[in-house]
């Protein structure tokens, strides 16, 4: 007798189908995974045949076959224990094999029988969804499941429930969605004295879904102006939230079924490898540019991190995904993110202050700063200098505008930007580009020849020129200004890096 139960291999963020095979035969006694286990799924022999020996079963003394069909695609992770075992149970005529097939299947057994939490539940669930299936997983995470709609979840905590369950001699209740992800409290804009150039930066950034770097001495600031970034960010729109939270639940990050509502901030150590920052690895799973999507990334000691993986973001940046490309598979994960970079204009951190430079100045920050390339420069539409505090400032009252102001108005400009770009597939000025980019966001007459001349002065690429149209509608839109004008166009210059000239 061969049975037959549905789960699911994850690539990326795409659940694809996996059936579980398995037959009973006569011959000696034996126990076969096939079907290209990886090594967590290879033991999960031992993991199911403890946690029947816990219920009070033992397998019988013959050929045990588990194929995980189609049998070319790669299967990783410990989540095919639960349908292994839900097969077993079919073919040993413990439960009935007609009802499994109603229902995909996923989870790690325990060897006492409990069913372990496992990532990717949430992508199953609405794989599931989209098949008019129903969902069985561990109890642990019905609440996560059940984010996903229409499906029917089975959350148990361990094997014997599960079985009583589809027996109908003890029915499980239904989970309820978790609650959303409470709302962050970091750092408030008013607890940021001086700084006002950064600060309108910092504004104009989160209105538009701009790159920034703030580059300034240390103790300035830079890292307090970067996390006070989500307090003035819009709340995740829930299709958004239900994006973020896929991808969290991929990498296992998706605590007590919480869906997320807040945008992400990710701020990696400088020693991150670029696998650790766009995905990869030899299990592939989501870096950190995809798990800030639709967030922010912060880079804090920019120069400090390793060149390659710095410039493995360069193509993230332009295209919103990431593509890990192994020899056994092709995965994408959605980086739509926004950059935020802080580093110190040399290594000492001192370049401006003759009393405390290093003797190398100047030559010591054309070095340090050269750490970063060219082009992933050119990837970042603001940047700014971060000044020293004075003391002078450090004893004034706290500004009497904070997040909250800043907020409602970064979230009236993403408001005009939602009805801009209705349709088209686009959240934010950021993301606009071509003909859309144009008509959109080309100045007025006195803007386009103040723009040309810049251009040509300050040797902007096409790149740079396109970035600076993008900054300057986001300007005139925090103005409340139909058209982009000459001021809109010098002060979104005002921000633009200046090619060095050889």
């Amino acid at each position: 007798m061969v049975s037959h139960v549905a789960t699911v291999a994850f690539l990326g963020l795409e659940a694809r189908a996996v059936e579980v095979q398995v037959q009973i035969a006569s011959g000696l006694p034996k126990f076969l995974v096939v079907g290209l286990p990886d090594k967590a799924v290879g033991e999960s022999r031992e993991r199911v045949h403890a946690a029947l020996a816990a219920i009070g079963l033992s397998l019988p003394p013959k050929r045990i076959t588990v194929n995980l069909s189609p049998a070319d695609l790669p299967k990783e992770g410990s989540h095919y224990d639960l349908p292994i075992a839900l097969g077993l149970l079919a073919a040993m005529g413990a439960i009935d094999a007609e009802t499994l097939s109603g229902y995909v299947a996923v989870g790690e057994l325990g060897l006492d029988g409990r069913i372990a939490p496992s990532p990717g539940v949430l992508l199953a669930a609405i794989h599931a969804s989209s098949l008019g299936l129903g969902l069985i997983c561990p109890a642990a995470q019905g609440s996560e499941a059940a984010w996903a709609g229409d499906v029917e979840v089975i959350a148990a905590p361990d094997l014997i429930a599960l079985t009583n369950h589809l027996r109908g001699s003890a029915v499980l209740s239904p989970p309820l969605p978790g609650e959303a992800d409470p709302p962050g409290l970091g750092p408030d804009l008013a607890q940021v004295k001086g700084q006002e150039t950064a600060k309108r930066a910092l504004e104009i950034a989160a209105a538009g879904g701009h790159n920034l770097l703030m580059t300034g001495p240390p103790g300035a600031g830079k890292s307090l102006l970067a996390a006070c970034l989500p307090g003035i960010l819009p709340e995740l729109t829930p299709a958004e939230a239900l994006e973020v939270s896929m991808i969290a639940s991929v990498a296992g990050e998706l605590k007590d079924g919480r869906l997320i509502r807040t945008r992400p901030f990710r701020a990696p150590h400088h020693s991150a490898s670029m696998p650790a920052l766009v995905g990869g690895g030899l299990k592939v799973r989501p870096g950190e540019a995809s798990l800030a999507h639709l967030g922010v990334l912060f880079l804090d000691e920019l120069p400090e991190f390793q060149r390659v993986a710095l410039d493995s973001l360069r193509q993230p940046l332009e295209t919103g995904i990431v593509q890990v490309a192994r020899a056994n598979a092709h995965v994408t994960f959605p980086a739509r993110v926004q950059l935020v970079a802080a580093m110190n204009p040399c290594r000492c951190g001192h370049l401006g202050d003759p009393a405390l430079a290093c003797s190398r100045a100047p030559r010591c920050a054309a070095d340090y700063q050269a750490k970063v390339s060219g082009p992933l420069l050119d990837r970042i539409d603001i940047h700014v200098d971060v000044a020293a505090v004075a003391a002078a400032d450090l004893v004034l009252p706290p500004p009497a505008e904070g997040s909250a102001e800043v907020g409602r108005r970064v979230a009236e400009a993403r408001g005009v930007q939602t009805r801009r770009y209705d349709g088209q597939g686009l959240r934010t000025n950021a993301e606009a580009d071509g003909e859309l980019l144009d008509t959109v966001a080309t100045p007025d007459e006195p803007g386009r020849r103040l723009l040309a001349q810049a251009a040509e002065a300050m040797r902007l690429s096409a790149r740079g020129y396109h970035r600076v149209m993008r900054v300057a509608r986001t300007i005139a839109d925090l103005a409340h200004s139909e058209g982009v004008g000459r001021v809109h166009v010098a002060e979104a210059l005002s921000y633009r890096r200046q090619a060095p000239r050889n």
